[in-house]
């Protein structure tokens, strides 16, 4: 067979490597790199715009304000009250109920779907977890107005206050509404971030871990707690501080079961604000220059946390599923 790859005595043709590469197109490389890099660069350019006009929006209120909103939980825009600190405490506080409840069952389940659960029946019951990120908040706020609300009001807060009635946090009133109902739906809401991240990381623990483990005549539940965990764990909080991130940031459903009362209320029964929820809830009213200001200022801060909340997770997740990168 010569060279080029033409037949000689019955050999098939085989081409050259030469003939196999598609002709060199410096010009359409070029093209194609410009305009991925054009796309990157408009992303960044718009997340800086967007930062830069709240920022200027923003910046009568603070200049006017300023840190003073932070220590003050009176809300009476016609007497040009701004206090933040219920809006604050409320969000902190549904957050942290929801990733109370969605951390340990979201990674739970991830650990069922990854390692214990056979294939057939992991990857419809994933499915069906991951389904619960594509409802509209709106959706998730209207079943909880209407069902969780009551269920809360009846069975619920009534149950948790016989039991553990003697702390505050279950103390006071049974209204439906509040920040444990809150908290509830979030939890709810973020569950499929927490599984499905999760899962993936879980998957991309390396097999000769558990192998390891395993070899030495360690149980299933040994090599999860001892060997997939452990090494998944910055993942794991990855995770987390993802979902957190959507905690957050939510409003509709927030809005819609939690109350809308700007106070400080130790007990979890009790309605409360947002930060995301006061948007969703008082924008139509904002009608003076400064109550906009104070608004889009709340903006401001919920773009800035989310946006540091993101990178940490990113971070995260990143440095857990390095390590099986560079081993395979």
């Amino acid at each position: 067979m010569s060279q080029d790859g033409v037949e000689v005595a019955g050999i098939p043709r085989v081409l050259s490597p030469s003939r196999l590469r598609p002709p060199a197109n410096p010009i359409g490389d070029r093209i194609v790199l410009g305009a991925f890099s054009a796309a990157a660069w408009l992303v960044l350019l718009l997340v800086v715009a967007l930062f830069i006009s709240l920022t200027i929006a923003a910046w009568p209120a603070i200049k006017t304000i300023g840190l003073a909103a932070f220590r003050s939980t009176v809300w009476d825009p016609t007497s040009g009250k701004f206090g933040l600190l219920a809006f604050i405490y409320g969000t902190v506080v549904t957050s942290a109920i929801a990733l109370l409840l969605a951390g340990p069952i979201g990674i739970g389940a991830a650990l069922l779907l990854a390692e214990v659960a056979p294939r057939r029946l992991a990857l419809p019951v994933a499915m069906l977890i991951e389904l619960l990120a594509a409802v509209p908040s709106v959706v998730f706020g209207i079943w909880g107005l209407f069902v969780l609300a009551p269920v809360m009001r009846n069975i619920v807060e009534p149950a948790l206050a016989h039991a553990l009635g003697f702390l505050p946090l279950f103390q006071g009133y049974f209204y439906g509404v509040g920040m444990l109902t809150a908290g509830i739906l979030l939890a709810i809401m973020i569950l499929p971030t927490v599984s499905a991240i999760s899962r993936d990381i879980f998957e991309a623990v390396p097999r000769d871990q558990r192998e390891a483990m395993l070899a030495l005549g360690a149980t299933k539940w040994e090599m999860l707690t001892r060997a997939v965990i452990p090494y998944a764990r910055s993942g794991i909080i990855g995770a987390l501080v993802l979902a957190l991130g959507r905690a957050i940031g939510e409003a509709m459903a927030v809005t819609m079961v939690i109350g809308n009362k700007p106070a400080i209320s130790l007990s979890l029964f009790a309605p409360a604000y947002t930060l995301a929820s006061v948007l969703a809830n008082e924008f139509t009213e904002a009608t003076g220059q400064q109550y906009l200001s104070v608004l889009i200022g709340i903006g401001s801060m919920l773009f800035v946390i989310s946006m540091i909340v993101n990178v940490l997770a990113r971070v995260l997740v990143r440095g857990a599923s390095g390590p099986s990168r560079k081993r395979a």
